[in-house]
């Protein structure tokens, strides 16, 4: 088992539903829930727009190697309506992003294995920082609290809702 580390995130629909079905299927499709972070609702990153995403960060134990979790998780975004655009960002039912495989670091076509952006976005910093603000960033080798720190973004991220579902490993 390794654990993986993914956002969920989406703007269009009923919001709250959208991120609880994601995570339903992927506890069932990927693997155990680790952690789950609150809900937050976050200003739209890196475009306009005036509906405003709910962002989760969550941690799972899977089997499922790399490639295999991006395929699984790519069919569970479509399963919910998500329907992508090669423009760019744009509003979206649901988003599933790995952030974060082990200590792994990977770059293949598709996959960038720490996320590219992550330590750029609060809307993932704040939800994992909350969950384990001493997660190792593999490459930069610093934590998520110290990341959060550091990071240039200036939107806004609130809380909305706690955390519904944890369990601490072991």
């Amino acid at each position: 088992m390794a654990k993986a580390c993914l956002s969920l995130g989406g703007n269009t629909g009923d919001r709250a539903a959208y991120l609880r079905q994601a995570m339903d299927q992927i506890k069932l499709r990927t693997g155990p829930l680790v952690s789950c972070s609150s809900v937050y609702e976050t200003e739209p990153w890196g475009y306009e727009d005036p509906s405003p995403y709910y962002n989760q960060v969550i941690i799972v134990d899977t089997r499922l190697e790399p490639q295999a979790l991006l395929k699984t998780i790519r069919e569970i975004e479509t399963e919910l309506g998500r329907r992508r655009n090669i423009s760019g960002y744009e509003p979206r039912t649901i988003d599933i992003d790995i952030l974060l495989y082990e200590d792994l670091i990977l770059k293949e076509s598709g996959l960038e294995i720490p996320h590219p952006r992550m330590h750029l976005r609060n809307f993932i910093l704040v939800p994992l920082t909350e969950i384990d603000a001493e997660m190792i960033h593999p490459s930069l080798k610093k934590t998520a609290g110290e990341l959060l720190s550091a990071c240039p973004d200036t939107l806004s991220v609130r809380k909305i809702e706690n955390k519904t579902e944890t369990k601490k490993p072991g």
